[in-house]
């Protein structure tokens, strides 16, 4: 039986969806199957990070509604041999969550973890998500505003045993503007630390080229993303330095 993680964020613009995609590229690169999840209804964008631009033809509202197999509906990507894709649909429609937690079982059957990239805020996205997740991960950025919407956010997965907090596209200099820490961070989200991933124009570079960033950068967020898969397959870990 496999893991379903919600990855979420209290708002935009903390990197969510590039950090989903990196972790679970790491995941499948280190022989694991993984489902991404893109939850983000009406305006899915994972495909993108995972170097599988418009290839889905089903979304996970067909497997919902017995039109199409769940295997059927996910898209591999060529390059990362056990990675999927099961795409958000355009629509934004109500879904019933009791149907979708149903998929993700399914699909918990078949892969070893299941992501679903739900969209920052609290609204349907982020409902369904939270019905199927054994566990979250919470991203967030340094400043001030991204970590008191961080604590938010955990205020409503109070539901799920195991959350944990991932410090993304962090800035050693911003950090020492603001006289904060990592630590801090960690104390304001009230959250224990999964891992820490610097600021890396090449994540934007590889998501505009279609290719995802572990099959074309070994530094930078490309390590973080594969300490923090490491970490999720209970393996030991220092934090990657920022510098």
């Amino acid at each position: 039986m496999g893991t379903a993680i919600m990855v979420t964020s209290g708002k935009g613009g903390t990197g969510k969806t590039s950090l989903t995609a990196g972790v679970a590229s790491c995941l499948a690169a280190l022989g694991r199957r993984v489902l991404c999840i893109d939850t983000d209804i009406g305006l899915r964008d994972l495909d993108l990070a995972l170097g599988l631009s418009d290839r889905a033809v089903m979304d996970f509202s067909d497997v919902m509604a017995y039109r199409c197999s769940l295997l059927g509906a996910a898209v591999e990507q060529p390059e990362i041999r056990g990675l999927y894709l099961l795409t958000a649909p355009l629509g934004t429609e109500a879904l019933d969550r009791e149907r979708f937690r149903a998929v993700v079982d399914e699909a918990k059957e078949v892969f070893d973890f299941v992501f679903m990239d739900s969209p920052a805020g609290l609204g349907d996205g982020f409902q369904l998500a939270i019905a199927a997740a054994d566990r979250a991960v919470v991203v967030s950025a340094v400043d001030p505003a991204a970590l008191r919407d961080a604590q938010r956010t955990v205020a409503e997965l109070h539901s799920l045993p195991q959350l944990h907090l991932v410090m993304n596209r962090v800035q050693p200099k911003l950090i020492s503007q603001l006289r904060t820490s990592i630590d801090n961070a960690m104390d304001t989200a009230g959250l224990p630390l999964l891992g820490v991933v610097p600021e890396d124009p090449a994540v934007t570079l590889a998501t505009a080229a279609g290719v995802p960033l572990v099959l074309s950068a070994h530094k930078g967020a490309a390590p973080a993303y594969l300490n923090i898969a490491k970490r999720l397959l209970g393996q030991r870990v220092p934090l990657l330095r920022i510098r």
